[in-house]
């Protein structure tokens, strides 16, 4: 068989990786958007490693958009297969990808005007989203849900299991037992690794033991704070920010998971009186429609949050939390001057509100902008993390005179400690470990952690390269 990487391959995001078997049939894992780099990633995104009607099945790890955000344009381009993923996670992509195709069509519709606003000076062509909403339809009814922990037959040759990630919700490892040349070949995706001990969702499930290993690599070089400090700091910054300041506290944050375990920590705040009187804004449609659907999947919570809802039936609203839906109500926000905490999409602040709530924000010292997440070094967020003076945003250059705090203990990824902790069964027996899903610099530094671990030979795969496994 082969393994061909299509995506997050020396990069962060848009996950995808093929596999061939030697009859000829392709498994593809994961689908994902590229995000960050302008119109580098609109090429990429357009650009296919493969032939989508080539493809017989798709797996899918979880819903976030760097590993779901191309499938309605894998359909749209020829895909003829079944995607298979859990329950959760097909819920999910229901919402998460009609938010993704408004974006895409948004996106173009501005960048269209403005080169034919400039179309005197320029010789880019106009584009074309890369789906839109009537393309979501199509793509919904591939979706075939399992449970975690039982073994699914996609092929008379190949059978797979879902195993909890602890991620996100529906968040999944994906484990392939592939019979090739009379030989039994086991084959691992870990996804995105989640963090043991977090709100919300279960502990991370070891995989079972595999030959061959795809594993994550974001944080491999860095550990992430514990969560009593986090708590204990999210506060400070909160009171900081509005009690001492009088001023906004934007936190731009992914309408997946991360919003709402932000909501989460406020809501116990809030039942323990210690969260100040001050309005919270959750502003993105999406995080509302994402945590109704979060209530329809308590299969996927912890015993924490389960014991905590005996008391509390909703760990997701309390007193002065508000979800905005409306545009208007949306931007009255950039104009008020109330103390206040918005938290709003994308989490790196290069689309959606949260952008527009920068623009408006990040020039004004009463302000404090707080990232809880991993920001690609183009987008706004990773600007902001590199401690720039000033950011271009709409096409005006602005001074960063707002507070700039950062907590990465928010990821929903495992630092490097956790991350070995999640693939150290393996030691002894994994054949070869291929690193994904990081920037170069983060892969290098986890691949020697590794190697000095005894995890055995370790590779870290440029874009479009093919390997092949011996059986």
């Amino acid at each position: 068989m082969q393994i061909r990487f299509c995506g997050a391959a020396r990069y962060v995001t848009g996950s995808s990786h093929l596999i061939i078997l030697d009859n000829g049939f392709k498994i593809l894992l994961d689908c994902g958007l590229f995000q960050g780099r302008g119109d580098e990633t609109w090429e990429w995104n357009n650009h296919w490693h493969f032939k989508p009607s080539e493809i017989d099945c798709m797996i899918l790890s979880h819903a976030h958009i760097d590993h779901c955000g191309r499938i309605p344009k894998l359909v749209k381009d020829g895909y003829a297969g079944a995607i298979h993923s859990t329950h959760a996670t097909r819920s999910l992509c229901a919402v998460m990808l009609m938010d993704s195709a408004k974006i895409q069509e948004f996106d173009v519709a501005w960048f269209n005007d403005r080169i034919i606003r400039k179309k005197r000076k320029s010789k880019e062509p106009l584009r074309e989203p890369l789906y839109t909403t009537d393309d979501i339809g199509p793509a919904m009814i591939k979706f075939e849900g399992h449970p975690y922990d039982k073994w699914q037959t996609i092929h008379p040759d190949v059978q797979v299991l879902f195993r909890d990630a602890g991620h996100i919700l529906g968040s999944a490892s994906i484990t392939l037992k592939i019979k090739e040349n009379d030989k039994e070949i086991m084959l691992g995706f870990t996804g995105d690794i989640g963090r043991p001990d977090r709100p919300i969702l279960r502990d991370p499930i070891p995989m079972p033991e595999v030959d061959y290993l795809i594993c994550e690599s974001t944080y491999g070089d860095r550990l992430h704070e514990k969560t009593p400090e986090q708590s204990e700091e999210f506060l400070a910054i909160i009171r900081e920010a509005c009690v001492e300041k009088k001023g906004k506290l934007l936190i731009p944050a992914f309408s997946l998971g991360r919003t709402q375990e932000i909501i989460y920590m406020m809501d116990k705040m809030a039942n323990q009186q210690l969260l100040p009187p001050i309005k919270v804004y959750v502003d993105s449609p999406l995080a509302v429609n994402v945590t109704h659907i979060f209530q329809l999947h308590p299969e996927c919570f912890d015993d924490e949050i389960n014991k905590y809802i005996q008391t509390d039936p909703n760990p997701f609203g309390f007193n002065n939390l508000i979800y905005v839906k409306d545009v208007e109500t949306s931007k009255s926000l950039n104009t008020t001057n109330e103390p206040c905490i918005i938290v709003s999409a994308a989490g790196m602040m290069n689309a959606g509100r949260s952008k527009h709530h920068l623009f408006n924000s990040v020039d004004n010292p009463n302000n404090t902008i707080l990232i809880v997440g991993y920001c690609t070094p183009e987008t706004p967020g990773g600007i902001l993390r590199s401690g720039a003076k000033s950011i271009r945003l709409f096409d005006e250059e602005k001074p960063i005179n707002a507070d700039i705090r950062m907590m990465d203990s928010f990821s929903g990824h495992g630092d490097r400690d956790e991350m070995f902790k999640f693939i150290s069964n393996q030691k002894g027996h994994v054949k070869k470990i291929f690193l994904v899903h990081g920037e170069p610099e983060v892969q290098d530094n986890f691949k020697s952690f590794l190697i000095e671990k005894g995890m055995g030979m370790i590779a870290t795969p440029t874009m479009g390269q093919e390997v092949r496994i011996e059986v």
